[in-house]
């Protein structure tokens, strides 16, 4: 089960969550991914660019990788999903162009 829920963090980042019943009692994981700003960046891309150049200090690989990752939290692809390790690891050697 995967729940999304876009929040405002606060200055003092705190926030509160008040969970869905349909959710089961006991552990879960939270993920929070930034949104992009009013320019269209990720803050987090924004911070690790070369100050002199403005370009990411990243290969085009994990630019490509980035990119990939804010177009699946716009919504603009499907993400993956996996219900265990072993179907994630044997999805990435599938992925691999070096095997």
């Amino acid at each position: 089960m995967v729940i999304t829920q876009t929040v405002e963090i606060p200055a003092d980042r705190k926030i509160t969550l008040e969970v869905p019943p349909q959710v089961p009692i006991g552990r879960a994981i939270l993920t929070f991914t930034p949104t992009a700003d009013s320019e269209g960046e990720c803050p987090i891309c924004a911070k690790h660019r070369d100050p002199e150049t403005g370009n990411p200090r990243y290969n085009a690989e994990t630019v490509a990788a980035i990119e990939e990752g804010m177009a699946v939290s716009r919504g603009e692809i499907p993400g993956r999903r996996f219900s265990s390790l072993t179907e994630m690891l044997e999805d990435l050697e599938r992925d691999d162009p070096d095997d």
